[in-house]
């Protein structure tokens, strides 16, 4: 099982060891070479406090509402956009925790103080409060904004501790405003880009999982059994579309494994997908521009499809078939979307580093924690 792994060349980066447990699930060993965190590290270093270029999506209401993105959203003003910027700041935390004793962490823990700071962090709840931006960043940033809780709630440090409260504010807006939306979302957001419901959901059950939160937890299995749990043979030779980073089928996918049991998923996953191993099932992406800003999403599609179907694999039972296919797609995916994540282009730069980071640190799986 550890062939597709054999073909990484990037960086030299990891060795991940997936092995069958008895019972269910999967066990995971994962190392990731400290000069490859350090290269992810330094996309993130570079963005979280660079303002322009910026893309705001901005609500005003009157000519008192015009601002500087670092006016506007204090804390998460970098990295092109608010949630590539959270999720910058999502990596330096989750690479710190990795790696703490390395030279990035010191730079890390240095930007992140001087973002994640009381009264930043106060400004940005403020601003995520305002009644005309309820739909602000739903549900894929909020999703992001949840990960970085949940990264720093799993981090027994006291400046992490720190921040982590402060984020509070921020935190429960984002848990309210999904709270609000999510009842009344009759249909599935079922698209490859930022307003995806699947793949938030799944971000954001992982937070709930953490944290606790069986509100929210509850919440999300209801939405996963009104909106997916009747779906079957969605069409995967549909995909990509010309601008996706997130896979509608993959993703669904990756998000039912975390509410249904190893062997009911493995039943519904049968009726969804059921061409999983047969030849030409999912061929990698083509990326044909990594200057222009969307045609390099595709690059964060092999990424994401890559965890993604790490974590199909380890929803199923340990004795499921269909494993090897999943993760022999999972490695070739990996290898052509870790190509992209270089310092070449800023449109890819700014973000694609996290990617990298939530797939190569085995974040989509809770027993990839680090303490």
């Amino acid at each position: 099982m550890l062939s597709y792994y054999s073909k990484l060349r990037p960086y030299a980066l990891l060795i991940c060891i997936v092995l069958p447990m008895s019972g269910h699930g999967m066990a995971e060993q994962q190392e990731l070479a400290e000069s490859t965190a350090a290269h992810f590290a330094s996309l993130a270093l570079a963005c979280v406090d660079r303002e322009y270029p910026n893309q705001i999506r901005h609500v005003m209401t009157s000519d008192d509402d015009a601002g500087t993105p670092r006016q506007l959203t204090p804390a998460f003003y970098g990295c092109f956009d608010w949630h590539s910027a959270v999720h910058g700041h999502w990596l330096l935390v989750r690479l710190s925790r990795w790696f703490p004793e390395a030279e990035f962490a010191a730079d890390a823990r240095k930007k992140l103080a001087a973002n994640l700071t009381r009264d930043k962090l106060l400004a940005e709840a403020a601003y995520m409060a305002h009644p005309e931006r309820a739909g602000f960043q739903r549900p894929y940033g909020l999703a992001w904004l949840l990960q970085l809780v949940t990264e720093l709630d799993e981090w027994d440090d006291p400046q992490g501790n720190q921040w982590r409260e402060w984020l509070q504010p921020a935190k429960a807006i984002a848990v309210q405003r999904l709270h609000d939306w999510i009842p009344l979302l009759h249909y599935p957001i079922r698209d490859g880009e930022h307003s995806q419901t699947a793949f938030a959901f799944g971000l954001i059950h992982d937070y709930a999982a953490q944290s606790g939160d069986e509100q929210t937890r509850a919440l999300l299995e209801d939405a996963a059994r009104r909106f997916y749990l009747d779906d079957r043979n969605c069409p995967l030779d549909w995909e990509p579309s010309g601008h996706d980073f997130l896979s509608p089928c993959l993703a669904e996918a990756d998000f039912m494994r975390r509410v249904l049991a190893p062997e009911d998923f493995a039943e519904w996953l049968t009726g969804f997908l059921p061409r999983i191993g047969q030849p030409g099932w999912l061929a990698v992406a083509t990326v044909t521009d990594r200057e222009d800003g969307k045609l390099a999403h595709i690059d964060g599609l092999n990424l994401s499809r890559a965890w993604m179907l790490s974590g199909m694999a380890i929803g199923l039972p340990a004795n499921d078939d269909r494993q090897q296919a999943l993760l022999d797609a999972a490695g070739a995916h990996q290898e052509a979307g870790l190509e992209g994540v270089t310092d070449e282009f800023y449109a890819g730069s700014h973000w694609l580093a996290s990617f990298a980071t939530y797939l190569t640190t085995g974040r989509f799986s809770i027993r990839s924690k680090r303490h």
